[in-house]
């Protein structure tokens, strides 16, 4: 108790010494989305010191405590702490992906190195694992299911982060983390600054790069931006990644047998749905084939309209279909096969309609409604705020939008957390992409992809939107990795069902609907290219596992073991990963999906599987929709993956599923 009161001590001396810190004082804003107008760059050290301090406070508290270890006095109280570190690395780590300044990315520098330093000093601590342990090994019965799932997570914490260590491996591991993160930072700076460069010299942002790929009639110019995109972070500069890919994965392996694993992968993937690599692998393997088949094909259709080319005088004699002709040609093809044009589907997918759309979507399935919150600051101007409420009109949580590309914002799409959901706390979440710009006389107009992208982000969104878990540690999106993705994906879905486009895609000009005709053009060629799409993503998802998988980095060349790998995977030559090694941030960033892109596709298998029930119920069956809400999004990691699942379907997930919705079998 009296450390208790010590701790509150401290943050009352805090808060009366340094009022103007914002992450210090309590947020007197709407519906708790933080004060951005308030906050400083140099409020964010500070407070990331005060904050670190704060819960070392209240960790010695808990250790202190004079009586036999409990749940209530040990692992809930655990889960209470660090407010002030939540709120500034909250605030500090979403705003340097998405609006940063140099001294923005100096500041994470400084920061990352602390936080880690301050997480590891937790679960290397005896005395605080030595309660932890005694709560584990003692009679569970009378814990809820939540409780006993985060006494279980909590645990395997400490096991995963090298308690079992004597104290010169402990130092090590300690030491490998801080570096993991210096490089993990230093790997996603240097991939904007190239990106930012591919922009300044082509003159699109790279989010655009497969549209202008399929647009540019000029073959030259075609592989020109081919190279520019395909050899980001490899160019042999100031940027290059490929010395940081090979310390980071030295690195990774040496954390992996420091905590007893042959590999990185067999590591991470020990607690994951997948379990081990050789399942994964497995996996991975079944879906290349049927991909690479369909990939074939697809060149050989290719090949007769560059042969046309040819024959055209338009191409030399002996041209053949490559990487920076695969989009090209397959838009060609997709047009006199389904007479499909793009540009022309585009003029229905105004910005905020689709977004209208995706709400619209959300409420016939959850009942929820949003609302947009006027006057409210937020950290960019592009950026929008939403109040989300339930059908009986209580709060939900906050929905911050933010859709266009800049210089400060990593490429992609993604959702984050500013404030997460427990107990009494309702959530802020944000959506970032990358989207079309508005010009001076044409509105934003998002592609076929782009609309799939919204709908996945806000299916992550509404996952962390409806957590209804008394612990934050275990709320929302705080899943296991290759489940993570069910919510989102399964989202997707509803995108193009005629009856969905009926609600958002008009025309921009005239307000007309979408008309029949187009619709079952976009929905005939929904699985149009599969061969590409499916390949790219698997190839990508191979290319982790394998790299996860090393033993050693001793003599590789990161452009040789990439090209081994693509060989042996069986990837055709016109087609390469998704992501190469030198701008993979998924696994070598900061996301956290190292050994787990193949989450994606995993995860789809589950999200196909689940909508199977929707299509055979109708795809706004109010019970099959709040029976996905009750079981799947609202339970965040407070049960085992395939057991809430299994709640919502019924039975196991059919592993054909995925197959036969990208129209592979």
């Amino acid at each position: 108790m009296k450390r208790i009161i010590a701790a509150a001590a401290l943050l009352a001396v805090m808060i009366s010494c340094q009022t103007k810190n914002p992450f210090l004082t309590q947020w007197d804003t709407p519906y708790g989305i933080p004060p951005f107008d308030q906050i400083e760059e140099k409020d964010y050290i500070p407070a990331v010191e005060a904050g670190i301090k704060q819960q070392t406070e209240e960790l010695q508290a808990i250790i202190d405590c004079p009586d036999a270890p409990t749940f209530e006095n040990t692992i809930a109280p655990f889960d209470r702490s660090g407010e002030i570190l939540d709120k500034v690395s909250g605030v500090l780590f979403a705003v340097s992906e998405s609006d940063a300044t140099p001294t923005l990315n100096a500041i994470v520098e400084q920061a990352m190195p602390m936080i880690v330093e301050h997480s590891s000093s937790i679960f290397m601590n005896e005395a605080f694992y030595k309660r932890v342990k005694a709560v584990y090994e003692a009679d569970q019965s009378a814990l809820t299911r939540e409780e006993q799932m985060i006494l279980k997570d909590l645990y395997e914490a400490f096991e995963e982060n090298g308690i079992g260590l004597d104290a010169d491996g402990r130092e090590q591991l300690k030491n490998i983390n801080s570096e993991l993160s210096t490089l993990a930072l230093s790997f996603g700076n240097n991939l904007l600054d190239e990106s930012n460069a591919f922009k300044a010299e082509f003159g699109f942002s790279v989010a655009n790069y497969y549209d202008k790929m399929a647009s540019e009639p000029d073959r030259a110019v075609r592989e020109k931006i081919f190279k520019g995109y395909s050899l980001r972070g490899n160019n042999g500069n100031e940027k290059d990644n490929k010395a940081n890919i090979l310390r980071i994965m030295e690195l990774r392996i040496q954390k992996a047998r420091l905590l007893g694993y042959e590999t990185p992968a067999a590591q991470i993937l020990h607690s994951k749905m997948a379990g081990d690599p050789a399942t994964v692998d497995a996996f991975l393997s079944g879906i290349m084939e049927a991909a690479m088949t369909r990939a074939k094909e697809e060149v050989y259709d290719m090949q007769k309209v560059m042969d046309q080319d040819i024959a055209a005088g338009i191409l030399p004699a002996g041209s053949k279909i490559e990487p920076w002709d695969y989009m090209y040609y397959a838009e060609k093809v997709r047009k006199a096969r389904y007479a499909l044009d793009e540009a022309q589907v585009m003029e229905y997918f105004q910005m905020e309609n689709v977004r209208n759309g995706v709400f619209t979507n959300a409420s016939k399935l959850y009942g929820v409604n949003f609302e947009p919150i006027d006057g409210v600051a937020l950290y960019n101007d592009e950026a929008e705020a939403f109040k989300v409420t339930d059908s009986d009109g209580s709060l939900i949580g906050v929905l911050i939008t933010d859709y266009y590309p800049r210089d400060s914002k990593r490429a992609g799409a993604w959702m984050t957390n500013f404030v997460n959901q427990c107990e009494g706390v309702r959530p802020v979440i944000v959506n970032v992409g990358n989207f079309n710009k508005p010009t001076a006389d044409t509105p934003s107009l998002l592609n076929i992809d782009q609309v799939e992208t919204m709908f996945h982000e806000f299916g992550h969104a509404i996952h962390g939107l409806l957590s209804q878990c008394k612990y934050k540690s275990l709320s929302g999106t705080s899943v296991k990795r290759d489940f993570v993705e069910l919510p989102s994906q399964i989202n997707e879905n509803w995108a193009f069902e005629p009856e969905v486009l009926s609600s958002y895609a008009f025309h921009y000009k005239t307000g007309e609907v979408i008309p029949e005709e187009l619709v079952a053009k976009v929905v005939d060629a929904a699985n149009f290219n599969q061969g590409f799409t499916t390949g790219e993503l698997c190839a990508a998802s191979i290319l982790d596992m394998k790299w996860h998988e090393l033993t050693s980095v001793e003599g590789i060349s990161v452009d040789e073991f990439e090209k081994q790998v693509c060989a042996q995977m069986g990837l055709i030559d016109e087609i390469i990963p998704r992501y190469r090694s030198t701008y993979f941030n998924h696994i070598f960033g900061s996301s956290g999906y190292s050994a787990g892109y193949y989450s994606y596709l995993w995860a789809e298998v589950l999200d196909k599987d689940a909508f199977e029930l929707f299509k055979q119920k109708g795809i706004y069956d109010k019970e099959t929709a709040m029976s996905f809400r009750h079981n799947i999004l609202e339970m965040g990691g407070s049960e085992e993956p395939m057991t809430l699942y299994k709640r919502f379907r019924g039975a196991d997930p059919d592993a054909s599923a995925l197959l036969r919705a990208r129209g592979l079998k």
